[in-house]
């Protein structure tokens, strides 16, 4: 197998784990988990060369930490950024799991309405319980 398509296989299981990492901490709000997503991330992160003006490439540190607090005290920005993370999600049973445990509604497919009948006849045919 090439090391290439090796790397990118680690690195597609890496960023699930992490997607499932950011889910648990959402559900448990547990500082264990917070410390699990913000390890994967480093993990990512070290992945990418370093760029010219910085140090360290900081993009899914960066990212966890600020989804890590919009899910454990949202401000004003929170769900604006939630969406933004939800909307990047590939995996659709990862996106509605997410969605539920943050309460975002998810676009469905609108209902068709039809106007109420009335059931006048519903009970036409039957006899009183009189009768019986």
């Amino acid at each position: 197998m090439n090391s290439d398509v090796r790397g990118t296989a680690w690195l597609a299981g890496t960023l699930r784990a992490w997607h499932l990492a950011i889910l648990r901490y959402a559900v448990t709000l547990d500082n264990a988990d917070r410390l699990a997503v913000l390890r994967i991330a480093r993990e990512i992160d070290r992945l990418y060369p370093r760029q010219e003006d910085s140090t360290e490439f900081e993009f899914f540190r960066r990212t966890s930490a600020e989804l890590c607090a919009a899910i454990l005290q949202p401000n004003e920005r929170a769900p604006a950024l939630l969406q933004q993370y939800l909307a990047r999600l590939d995996d659709d049973r990862l996106k509605r799991a997410f969605a539920a445990v943050i309460d975002a509604s998810q676009p469905a497919a609108s209902p068709i309405s039809r106007p109420a009948r009335q059931r006048n006849d519903l009970w036409k045919g039957l006899s009183s319980r009189s009768n019986h």
